[in-house]
């Protein structure tokens, strides 16, 4: 009898998940099709900001799929479903998509960090697309690989710590936002080793100014600013992590794996309109590289490889990053091929200002260089294939 009432509870836990699943891709993608399509353009070229898209998709559950449920409600985190998410809204938005990452991996800092302070109704209120959040880890990410060198410094002061220094741009942040960042420490008389503090920052403190930055050439309305910080304090309820890079290292593939979404969206976004228009240039499209059923196979395998990666978002196995580190890679160059491509079978059409089309020649553009970049991404995966193996 007990074993019947067990797998009774496993299987309605299942069926839970799977109706939570399925319900939540269905808002995704209604939400996608309806108010955000017809916001793209705006989005795009006019610096649209789609706040209350952000917030919507915090109410349908879509900035949440991948955080530990805050009540037994027969689901787990699902970092799978909140990637299937974010490709919903990059197949319509590749700058949505991109923000909602920004959300995302915020709360992954947040939830990580084990400070009682970041989580409970803040971070219930940043799950549900109440407050908004984003992550100024460019620079820091490109300097633990060597690529740069910190661009904010901190030093202690008695109950925390105080920095300064400027990030050239951070997106998704506005008056009301918050995002986390990482300085260097100085040295002192107690710690020989430089070392590293990560913390939040809320864009309304004192300290903080938000700057405008240089016009892009495309996802205007991505709210990236510029942020210098003069004497910022950084005290105990904003403090993510120190030392640093032991949680990076934790959270390094979970990062990495949340952002190929945005890849996925817009290849798939890029498919989709070479099939709109095989009907009426089919005869003539067949001539070209990069078909789309061809392109479809290929994303559609990519798209298994990363369901099975987000399994286990946190491993931290040198096989397992590789493959995490490929993957995202993968994702940016398909989008590249497949926004390309896209172009070609439209033709004149799809150089239009007005075409989606070409707003995803310019999104896969930036997936490709977003912080891990293609080349930081191949620069990571030929070094760890370079350690040598533990005896």
């Amino acid at each position: 009898m007990q074993v019947i009432e067990h797998e009774s509870l496993i299987l309605k836990d299942l069926l839970s998940s799977d109706f939570f699943n399925e319900n939540l891709l269905s808002a995704t993608k209604a939400l996608a099709d309806g108010p955000l399509a017809e916001l793209a353009d705006d989005i795009d070229r006019k610096g649209f900001y789609p706040k209350s898209v952000l917030m919507k998709l915090g109410e349908i559950g879509a900035l949440s799929a991948h955080m530990a449920p805050s009540s037994d409600c027969g689901r787990s985190a699902d970092y799978g479903l909140a990637i299937q998410a974010m490709t919903e809204v990059g197949r319509v938005c590749g700058s949505t998509a991109f923000m909602m990452w920004c959300h995302l991996v915020c709360g992954v800092y947040m939830e990580q960090s084990d400070n009682p302070a970041l989580m409970g109704e803040r971070l219930a209120n940043h799950n549900q697309g109440i407050t908004l959040g984003a992550t100024g880890m460019s620079n820091p990410m490109k300097t633990f690989a060597g690529i740069e060198t910190f661009l904010l410094h901190a030093r202690k002061v008695d109950g925390g710590w105080r920095v300064n220094g400027t990030l050239p741009w951070v997106s998704n942040i506005g008056p009301d936002h918050y995002f986390g960042a990482v300085a260097d420490l100085e040295a002192t008389e107690d710690t020989a080793e430089k070392s590293e503090v990560m913390f939040m920052v809320q864009c309304d403190a004192v300290g903080v100014e938000l700057r405008n930055c240089p016009s892009f050439s495309g996802m205007e309305g991505t709210n990236t600013w510029a942020v210098k910080l003069t004497d910022y304090f950084v005290g105990p309820n904003e403090l993510i992590a120190h030392p640093v890079r032991p949680f990076i290292g934790r959270i390094r593939a979970a990062f990495i794996l949340l952002q190929t979404g945005m890849g996925l969206g817009v290849a798939q976004g890029a498919i989709d309109s070479m099939w709109v228009v095989e009907r009426t240039l089919g005869h003539v499209n067949e001539f070209l590289d990069d078909r789309p059923d061809d392109l479809q196979d290929e994303l559609d395998g990519l798209k298994a490889r990363i369901m099975e990666l987000a399994k286990t978002p946190f491993g931290t196995e040198k096989e397992f990053l590789i493959d995490v580190l490929d993957s995202r890679a993968h994702a940016s160059e398909l989008a590249l091929r497949a926004a390309q491509s896209a172009l070609l079978h439209q033709g004149a059409r799809g150089y239009l200002m007005t075409s989606n089309v070409q707003r995803r020649v310019r999104e896969s553009h930036f997936v490709a260089i977003v912080t891990p970049a293609v080349k930081h991404l191949r620069k990571e995966i030929a070094r760890l294939s370079a350690e040598e193996q533990p005896a």
